[in-house]
């Protein structure tokens, strides 16, 4: 990737996943959705995001998407470019969700990234009135993927 600011990390990455096209897309999700702010994406497994699960939300159980945002600057503390936080993707889940909703691998770690993105800006679907959800639909279209996860859930 060309940009040092915003880095995806492929612990766990099947032969066919088009390493370049996910790399591609975080940059654009760094210049447009996190407006030039640094982020980084662990790719793992299923056992490795429900190690981060459990450890740091208390749930022994695996999951497709963690975000963990940054801790806010010290006071007269200035950070350029901004660090929103870290994003961890189990592409063990993210496979068999491509497969599910008959789309490619690289669109479904892309429909995480941006749902991990848009929590590290600060938004949750689970207590705000669908406006996380609204973003997600508006940003999943603009960026040119399919259903979003909280479509997906109803969320």
């Amino acid at each position: 990737m060309s940009d040092p600011d915003s880095i995806v990390i492929f612990r766990c990455a099947p032969r066919n996943l088009k390493r370049a096209s996910v790399e591609a897309f975080a940059e654009r999700l760094r210049r447009e959705v996190a407006r030039g702010a640094a982020f980084s994406c662990l790719l793992t497994t299923d056992a490795e995001l429900r190690r981060l699960n459990r450890r740091f939300l208390g749930k022994d159980r695996p999951t497709d998407v963690l975000s963990f945002p940054a801790s806010p600057p010290l006071p007269g503390e200035r950070r350029r470019p901004r660090f929103l936080g870290e994003i961890a993707i189990s592409v063990d889940r993210a496979s068999r969700q491509a497969r599910r909703f008959g789309h490619s691998l690289e669109q479904e770690i892309g429909i995480l990234m941006l749902h991990g993105l848009l929590h590290l800006k600060g938004m949750d679907h689970t207590c705000d009135d669908g406006r996380m959800a609204r973003a997600e639909m508006r940003w999943r279209r603009r960026l040119g993927l399919p259903a979003s996860l909280t479509e997906r859930t109803g969320a």
